[in-house]
């Protein structure tokens, strides 16, 4: 390829990044207008609206990395420009969030757990394109290293609704939400960590499942729908416990949990289970 010329821009999979860019953009902008608010029933409806612009950005996050796995169209520039987004939507998002929701009471000790968090995000991101640019000749990884920090935002934000659902109509938040620091610093340790998380790349288009697989998968994202308030801090703390805890698992036990959702066991857990 000619040095001269720009890199190349595939068009779908970084529209979609564009769209987590923006939700990231429009979270911090509706947490900046609540924190303006005297009334704090408006304050958490500015709330309420950035998370569900962070879920947003979650939802393109997952889109735009299969949009360029499934046309053969992942690039170095498609993936600094994730992580740029990623950056906004996942690390400033929701660390304002809670600052504004909780922190803020904590005054310095506060405002250094919002940049804890956002600084190991930031060095989660730069290890996974590091990563990435190290094994592109190779076979790609099936698993993270680490906690992902679209998952980690999605743990934070699924929370916060959670907590505003079961206090709807009062004027605080309630004392739950002295758990937010506590899980941020949490989260901070996980993603920099070598937890091991499967990525879900090997699900695709032509990833087959049985009738009844399917109609379980069905009726789990009808619950999702049906009670949102509750379900989606279910399914991202679910897979936050299970990365903490697939260390302890057995190989086989590991490899059965991941060929249900899609994951393509890894060489040495095969290895592990030879005879």
């Amino acid at each position: 390829m000619d040095e001269n010329r720009g890199p190349k821009v595939y068009l779908l999979p970084n529209l979609m990044t564009a769209g987590n860019l923006f939700c990231g953009f429009a979270a911090v902008l509706r947490i900046y207008d609540g924190a303006q608010r005297i009334d704090l029933t408006e304050a958490a409806s500015d709330f309420r609206d950035a998370i569900w612009f962070i879920l947003a950005a979650c939802i393109f996050d997952l889109l735009d990395g299969r949009l360029a796995r499934l046309g053969g169209h992942e690039s170095a520039f498609g993936r600094e420009f994730d992580s740029l987004a990623d950056l906004i939507s996942f690390g400033i998002a929701p660390a304002l969030l809670v600052y504004q929701i909780v922190l803020g009471e904590f005054q310095n000790l506060g405002w250094m757990i919002a940049f804890v968090y956002l600084a190991c995000g930031a060095l989660r991101l730069a290890r996974f394109n590091c990563l990435s640019a190290a094994s592109s000749s190779s076979h790609p990884d099936k698993s993270f290293t680490g906690f992902p920090i679209p998952a980690a935002a999605g743990v934070i934000a699924s929370l916060t609704l959670f907590m505003l659902w079961l206090d709807e109509g009062e004027r605080t938040i309630g004392r739950w939400k002295y758990a937010l620091p506590i899980l941020m610093l949490f989260l901070s340790f996980m993603m920099f960590s070598k937890f091991r998380y499967p990525s879900f790349k090997a699900v695709n288009w032509r990833t087959q499942r049985s009738l009844p697989r399917f109609l379980v998968l069905i009726a789990l994202l009808a619950l999702t729908v049906k009670f949102y308030q509750w379900m989606a801090a279910v399914i991202f703390l679910s897979y936050l416990l299970y990365g903490f805890l697939r260390p302890f698992l057995s190989p086989k036990r590991r490899r059965v949990i991941e060929e249900e959702i899609g994951e393509e066991p890894e060489e040495d857990e095969i290895t592990d289970e030879a005879p």
